[in-house]
C-alpha cells in the first residue's frame, strides 16, 4: 500500500512538472503569434523609452528584449536625450508592469526586431 502511495506522489510531482512546461511554452506561442509591425516615434532617455503609434498617436512603454533598439538610437549621436526618432519594429503589445513602468502607461511594446530607424521623420501621421 505504501509503495502505491508513494507512485501516486511521484505521478502527480510529474503531471504537475509537464503541466507547468506546457503552459509555458504555449505562452510563448502565443506572444510569438501576436508579434506585428508597427511603426512610429521612439524616444529615449535615462528615465523612459516610449513609442508612439503613427496611426492613433497612443503611446506605449518599451521594453527591448533584442537590446538593439537602445543601441540603434544612441549610435544616431542626439546631444540631449528623448529626441524623437521614425521606427518600424515588429513586438507584440503586453500589460506593463507596474513595479518598473509609469503609470501613465498601461501596455508595453515589446520589440523582437528593429527593422528600421531614423532621424527623417517622413510626413503624414507621424509627422509632429
Amino acid at each position: 500500500m505504501r509503495k502505491l502511495f508513494k507512485q501516486a506522489i511521484a505521478f502527480a510531482m510529474l503531471f504537475g512538472v509537464v503541466l507547468t512546461a506546457c503552459n509555458r511554452d504555449n505562452k510563448a506561442e502565443g506572444e510569438k503569434s501576436n508579434t506585428k509591425v508597427v511603426k512610429g516615434l521612439y524616444s529615449f532617455g535615462p528615465e523612459m523609452k516610449s513609442f508612439t503609434l503613427c496611426e492613433d498617436g497612443r503611446e506605449y512603454w518599451v521594453a527591448d528584449s533584442v537590446k538593439n533598439l537602445e543601441l540603434s538610437y544612441s549610435n544616431l549621436n542626439f546631444e540631449k536625450p528623448y529626441e524623437p526618432v521614425y521606427v518600424e519594429l515588429e513586438g507584440y503589445f503586453a500589460k506593463s508592469d507596474t513595479a518598473t513602468v509609469s503609470d501613465d502607461f498601461d501596455s508595453t511594446l515589446v520589440v523582437t526586431k528593429v527593422i528600421k530607424i531614423s532621424k527623417e521623420i517622413p510626413d503624414g501621421p507621424c509627422a509632429q
